[in-house]
C-alpha cells in the first residue's frame, strides 16, 4: 500500500494558517507566543486553538514550533506551554532543546527540529531510538542520502522542498549571535549572512568589495518531488513563517498539485481559480540544493538578498524617462521590476506602459541589456488575494422514505428524519428535488455529485425544507468529524546512546541543566571546547568555489561593514566552509 504523504506549510499567523489549510496543506507548522525559532512569527493559544479546530475538519495536522534553546528558567514555562498545546488540540510540538525530555510532558508527539542539526543515518537514529516521532533532515542532504536515511530507518522523515536556504547547517550558526549578540537558537536571527562582506587575502588584498558572499538562493525541489516520493520522504515541507498570506496560497497550491497523484493524509479536494507560478512569489534566484549531490552547483547570489521575482527579458532601448524590455511577458501599472547594474539590485514601480515601453514612477539608472526582473506582479496578487479557492470534503447522499443519510470521504456518518404525512403525487419530480437541493453545498465545507433516491414513497416537502435538512446535516457531519478525530499520541522518550561522543559541546547547544543531565544519559561526556576556537558556521557554501579559487592554498578572510574580521577555513576533504572570529 503506497505511503499517505504529507504536505506542509508554514504560518506566520491564523490567515496564513487558514489559507494553507483552504489551499491544500495537509498539515501546518506554526510558532506559539514564546520559545519559537522565528519570535517575530508568534500566536496566541486562542488562535492556534481556532486553526486547530479548522484543520482538524479535513483531518489536518497543525504543529507548533517551540525550537531554541532554553535556560532553566524558560524551560520549566515551556513545559507548561506544551501542556497548553495539548489541552487545544495541536497534533504535535516541534522542538531542539533536549532538555525538555527530561520533564514530565503529555503525550503529544514530538519531533526534532532541523535545528537539531540532522544530516546522518546515525543521528537519525539517536532520535528513533530516543522514540521521538519525527525527524526534520537537514536541507544539505542529497537525495541519495535521503533515501539511504529513509530505507534504514522507521521514524518519519521530513524534507524541505521549498524556500529560503540558512547558509550554516542549521542549529550550528552563531554568527549572528557573535556579530551583534542575537541568538539564531533563540529565535533572534539578524540574518548576518544576508549582509554584505568583503574579501581579503591574508596580504590584504581585496578579492571582492562589499558583495553579499554569505548569500546563498532560494530552495526549489519542483524537478525532483517524484524522486522524493521514491526515496521515501513522508512530509514535504514548505519554508516561510515569515512570508505573507500570498505566498503561502501560491507555493501551497503549486507543491499541491504536484503531489496530488500520490495517497494524502488528509481529507478533501481543492479546485483553483488561478495557476500557481512560485517564480512570482517572493525568491533570490533558485537552486535546488545539493539535491543531485553536486558540489559545483552555483548555489549563490553576490548581488542582493532581497526578491529577483519571475525573469521578464532584457532591456531592449533606454530613454529620458523610459525603457523598453524585450518580453513576451505583459508588464503593468503597479508592477516592481528590477535588474543588476553594476553589481547592485535596483528597482523601481511601473506608472504606464505603452506596448513594451515602461514609464517608471522615477528613473533607475538602468543599462542596456541588463536582465530584467519582476519581483511584484499587481495582477498575480491581486488574483491571489481575491482567490475564492475554497477546500471541500465529498459527501454522499441516501434518501430514504423518512431519512436522509450522509457519509462523507473519511467514512463519517449521520442521519436526519424528515415529515412523512403528506406523501407527495409526482415522486419523479419530488426526486429530482431531493437531488437538486442536496447537490447545492453553497459555501459550506461540502460538495457532492452522489445523490440516491431509495424510496418510491417520498413525502412532499418544499424546497427550503429540503435546504434545512441539507444544512443540518453539514453541521452534524462537521461535529463528527470533529469528535472522531483523534491526535496520535506520542510514545515514552527514553535516553539511547549518542553516537558522537566527540562533538564539540557548544554545538549541542546544551543551555540547561536537564539538556546536559539528558545527554549523560545518553552517554555523552566531551569537555567544552575553548571560546577561541569556536566555530561561528559551517556550511556547504564555498566561497573559494564561488570564485573559481576551489583547491587554493590562500588565506581568506571576510571583512563587514564595522570592519570586524572573520577567518575563513576550508575542510576540501568534505567540502566545506568554515567561519571563525578572527582573533
Amino acid at each position: 500500500m503506497e505511503k499517505k504523504l504529507e504536505l506542509l506549510a508554514p504560518a506566520r499567523d491564523m490567515e496564513c494558517a487558514l489559507a494553507a489549510i483552504n489551499f491544500g496543506a495537509d498539515a501546518v507548522y506554526i510558532g506559539a507566543n514564546a520559545y519559537s525559532a522565528r519570535n517575530k512569527a508568534g500566536n496566541s493559544l486562542e488562535d492556534i486553538e481556532k486553526v486547530t479546530t479548522f484543520a482538524h475538519k479535513f483531518g489536518a495536522k497543525v504543529y507548533a514550533a517551540v525550537n531554541t534553546v532554553l535556560d532553566d528558567t524558560e524551560i520549566i514555562k515551556a513545559q507548561k506551554l506544551v501542556q497548553e498545546l495539548y489541552n487545544i488540540g495541536a497534533d504535535a510540538v516541534i522542538i531542539q532543546d533536549l532538555g525538555l525530555l527530561e520533564l514530565k510532558l503529555p503525550p503529544i508527539k514530538l519531533f526534532a527540529s532541523t535545528q537539531c542539526d540532522i544530516r546522518t543515518l546515525e543521528k537519525v537514529k539517536f532520535f528513533e531510538n530516543v522514540g521521538l516521532s519525527r525527524v526534520v533532515l537537514a536541507r544539505e542532504l542529497s537525495i541519495c542520502e535521503i533515501s539511504h536515511i529513509c530505507k534504514n530507518t522507521n521514524i518519519e522523515i521530513e524534507t524541505f522542498i521549498h524556500g529560503a536556504l540558512c547558509v550554516s547547517y542549521s542549529g550550528q550558526c552563531y554568527l549572528s549571535e557573535a556579530l551583534g549578540g542575537r541568538s539564531a537558537n533563540r529565535g533572534e536571527c539578524a540574518q548576518a549572512c544576508r549582509k554584505k562582506y568583503t574579501l581579503a587575502n591574508e596580504h590584504g588584498k581585496v578579492l571582492l568589495k562589499d558583495k553579499h558572499l554569505l548569500n546563498i538562493k532560494d530552495f526549489n525541489a519542483t524537478g525532483h518531488i517524484d524522486a522524493l516520493v521514491q526515496a521515501g520522504v513522508t512530509s514535504f515541507k514548505i519554508e516561510g513563517r515569515m512570508k505573507d498570506v500570498n505566498y503561502v496560497k501560491n507555493v501551497v497550491a503549486h507543491y499541491r498539485k504536484m503531489l496530488d497523484k500520490h495517497p494524502r493524509s488528509s481529507f478533501g479536494e481543492t479546485v483553483f481559480d488561478f495557476e500557481p507560478s512560485v517564480e512570482k512569489s517572493f525568491n533570490r534566484g533558485f537552486c535546488e540544493y545539493f539535491l543531485n549531490g553536486e558540489k559545483d552547483v552555483q548555489i549563490h547570489n553576490f548581488d542582493s538578498p532581497k526578491s529577483y521575482g519571475e525573469k521578464l527579458g532584457r532591456v531592449a532601448d533606454v530613454g529620458r524617462n523610459c525603457f523598453s524590455v524585450a518580453t513576451s511577458k505583459k508588464i503593468n501599472p503597479q508592477d516592481g521590476l528590477c535588474m543588476v547594474v553594476d553589481g547592485e539590485l535596483i528597482g523601481c514601480k511601473v506608472n504606464t506602459v505603452e506596448g513594451q515601453r515602461v514609464y517608471p514612477n522615477k528613473m533607475p539608472i538602468v543599462k542596456k541589456g541588463a536582465t530584467v526582473f519582476r519581483n511584484f506582479d499587481s495582477e498575480f496578487e491581486k488574483t491571489l488575494a481575491n482567490s475564492k479557492t475554497q477546500r471541500r470534503l465529498r459527501v454522499s447522499f441516501k434518501v430514504f422514505e423518512s431519512s436522509i443519510e450522509a457519509e462523507d470521504e473519511g467514512k463519517n456518518k449521520v442521519a436526519v428524519d424528515f415529515d412523512t404525512r403528506q406523501r407527495a403525487d409526482n415522486q419523479e419530480k419530488m426526486g429530482q428535488n431531493f437531488i437538486t437541493q442536496l447537490k447545492k453545498s453553497g459555501e459550506s465545507e461540502f460538495f457532492t455529485d452522489d445523490v440516491q433516491i431509495l424510496t418510491d414513497a417520498l413525502p412532499f416537502l418544499p424546497v427550503s425544507k429540503i435546504n434545512e435538512l441539507r444544512r443540518e446535516i453539514f453541521v452534524l457531519l462537521i461535529e463528527k468529524r470533529l469528535k472522531n478525530y483523534k491526535p496520535a499520541m506520542q510514545k515514552p522518550v527514553t535516553p539511547a546512546k549518542y553516537p558522537y561522543n566527540n562533538d564539540e559541546y557548544y554545538k549541542l547547544n546544551i543551555h540547561n541543566s536537564f539538556a546536559k543531565t539528558f545527554m549523560q544519559k545518553c552517554g555523552y561526556s566531551a569537555s567544552s571546547r575553548p571560546d577561541y576556537d569556536k566555530e561561528l558556521m559551517r556550511c556547504k557554501h564555498c566561497i573559494k568555489r564561488a570564485i573559481d579559487k576551489c583547491g587554493s592554498k590562500e588565506k581568506l578572510y571576510l571583512i563587514d561593514d564595522r570592519g570586524k574580521r572573520l577567518k575563513l577555513e576550508f575542510d576540501c576533504k568534505n567540502c566545506e566552509m568554515v567561519v571563525k572570529e578572527k582573533i
